[in-house]
């Protein structure tokens, strides 16, 4: 399809270390499914070439980045096109989603990346077949691009490298214009949610670590049935299910858990909390991002878009038994996201996302039905921020509704 891939080594540690590792790492390797790149990671890849050709007149091919963790990999170049003068680049890298189902796979995203004047900085533009934002709620403002905060920052890092290794822009920003386009963008967002949540005219520009993980239900699940047992045999008696690498940092900074002690729960909260009911651990620490868990909270075992939505409804019933006036509760039924309810909560001091986490705690000791699991829950939002927390509890100490934080 265009792209060369540099796959992280099967079966050894964190950026193929060759450590054997637990948790996390051993479930993707269990998986046996091939990883593949986000538009973040592509985008970055596509702009890191335009920016060297501007400046050398050479486009590398392929081109090499450096991921939020550590990875290195390169990436053919599907299109690239300087103009004359040097007065704008073009690259475009086809996306490789690996072994995951996702409908960006085969997209080819370019970036064409032109000079500014001096002091204007790095600016994102978005290009034919990339979404611009229509409606609060999402990580960026209003009537910007929506090219998500980490990809920005990688383009960021790697044009300021590019710039350093040409004498341009020694230690600040280069002065750039980098415009992302998604060819046939617009037609393939009409599959993803984009349009509901008030992105218009494409795609988003995703991803927090570079990777896609594939999710193949049968194989994730019996990867996070493995990742319970090698817990039980280094005799952990705290695990964590995260739905993400984020929430992963997050319980690792708040417990202090080892590796093998990660469960990388992804959408499926039923499995985890199925195979702990036969396979107990002391405790669990359910951790992820606050519109994920308020599925949970609302009773959904499955966490994934195409399966379970965050119901507007039932939060602002939640916000109701916070304190929630009736204006607020109708704000809240109307939003946009689950984000944005909870901001208009926290403006008005109701604890909305400690309510949530109570009640995914509350559903989860219902799935437990007993077993001798105490369970916590950490909701967080896009940045890792901690919003909510309902502290342990065990089978027979839930108190519908009540926050712990």
């Amino acid at each position: 399809m265009g792209s060369s891939v540099e796959a992280q080594p099967q079966g050894t540690g964190p950026q193929g270390t060759g450590k054997a590792a637990g948790g996390r790492s051993a479930q993707l390797a269990h998986t046996g499914l091939r990883h593949g790149w986000t538009t973040g990671a592509c985008a970055t890849a596509a702009s890191t070439a335009a920016y060297t050709a501007l400046l050398s007149g050479e486009f590398p091919d392929p081109v090499t980045i450096t991921l939020p963790k550590g990875q290195t990999p390169s990436f053919a170049l599907a299109v690239e096109e300087l103009a004359a003068g040097r007065t704008s680049a073009m690259a475009g890298v086809v996306k490789d989603a690996g072994d995951d189902p996702d409908v960006t796979h085969g997209a080819l995203v370019r970036a064409t990346v032109r000079a500014l004047p001096a002091g204007s900085g790095i600016v994102f533009r978005a290009g034919p077949g990339v979404g611009t934002v229509t409606r609060p709620g999402l990580p960026l403002d209003v009537g910007e691009p929506a090219i998500n905060p980490v990809p920005r920052q990688l383009m960021r890092e790697h044009l300021r490298e590019v710039a350093g290794r040409y004498g341009m822009a020694a230690g600040g920003a280069p002065d750039v214009e980098v415009e992302i386009s998604v060819d046939h963008g617009e037609e393939i967002a009409r599959s993803t949610w984009n349009p509901r949540l008030g992105i218009l005219g494409g795609l988003s520009i995703l991803g927090t670590t570079g990777i896609v993980v594939p999710y193949s239900c049968s194989a994730w699940i019996d990867s996070i049935r493995r990742g319970v047992d090698v817990a039980r045999a280094a005799g952990r008696r705290h695990v964590a299910g995260c739905t993400g690498s984020t929430s992963e940092k997050v319980a690792v900074a708040l417990h202090h858990l080892p590796e093998d002690a990660l469960l990388d729960m992804g959408d499926f909260a039923g499995a985890v909390l199925k195979y702990l009911r036969r396979h107990p651990v002391e405790r669990l620490t359910v951790c992820g991002g606050f519109a994920k868990l308020s599925k949970l909270a609302a009773g959904h075992l499955d966490l994934h878009s195409a399966r379970s939505q965050v119901d507007k409804g039932f939060l602002a019933e939640l916000a109701r038994q916070g304190g929630a006036d009736e204006a607020l509760a109708g704000a809240v039924a109307e939003a946009n996201t689950g984000l944005a309810a909870l901001q208009l909560c926290a403006a008005a001091g109701v604890p909305l996302g400690d309510l949530v986490a109570a009640r995914a705690r509350e559903e989860s000791l219902a799935v437990l039905r007993g077993a001798p699991v105490a369970v916590d829950v950490i909701c967080i939002d896009r940045a890792g921020m901690v919003v909510g927390r309902a502290e342990p509890r065990g089978p027979g100490e839930t108190g519908r509704g009540e926050p712990l934080g």
